[in-house]
C-alpha cells in the first residue's frame, strides 16, 4: 500500500476513504472561498449603491426607497449592471463624465419621479 506524508512528517496509508475525505475537504474549501468572494463583491456593491441612493435622495428628493426604485429602473433601462450605475454616478464626484445612455435614463426616470 503507498504510504502519504502527513503535517506531522509521520506517514499514513492512502486509502480510498482518505482520499475521498481529502476531495471532500477539498470541494468543501472551494465552495467556502466562491461564498466569501461572492459576499465580499455584495459588501464592496452595497456601499457604493448605498453613495449612489443618496445622491438620488439629495438630487430629488425622495425617499430610500424611491432612490433605490429609481436606480433599479435606470439599470434595467440601459441594460447595465445596477452596481455599475451606482459606480458611474458616485464617479461624477470625481469629475468623471456621466456615460451617455446613463445620463439620459437617469433624467428620464427623475421626470417620471417628479412627474408623481
Amino acid at each position: 500500500m503507498h504510504q502519504a506524508a502527513t503535517a506531522y512528517g509521520g506517514q499514513r496509508p492512502l486509502t480510498v476513504a482518505a482520499l475521498a475525505g481529502d476531495a471532500a475537504l477539498v470541494a468543501e474549501i472551494l465552495k467556502l472561498r466562491a461564498e466569501n468572494d461572492q459576499l465580499s463583491t455584495a459588501l464592496s456593491s452595497r456601499a457604493v449603491i448605498d453613495q449612489a441612493r443618496g445622491m438620488i435622495m439629495a438630487l430629488a428628493p425622495c425617499s430610500s426607497d424611491r432612490a433605490w426604485g429609481l436606480l433599479v429602473d435606470v439599470s434595467q433601462h440601459c441594460n447595465v449592471k445596477l452596481r455599475d450605475v451606482a459606480v458611474a454616478l458616485v464617479d461624477t464626484t470625481r469629475d468623471e463624465p456621466l456615460p451617455e445612455q446613463i445620463q439620459r435614463e437617469l433624467g428620464r426616470a427623475l421626470k417620471r419621479l417628479n412627474d408623481r
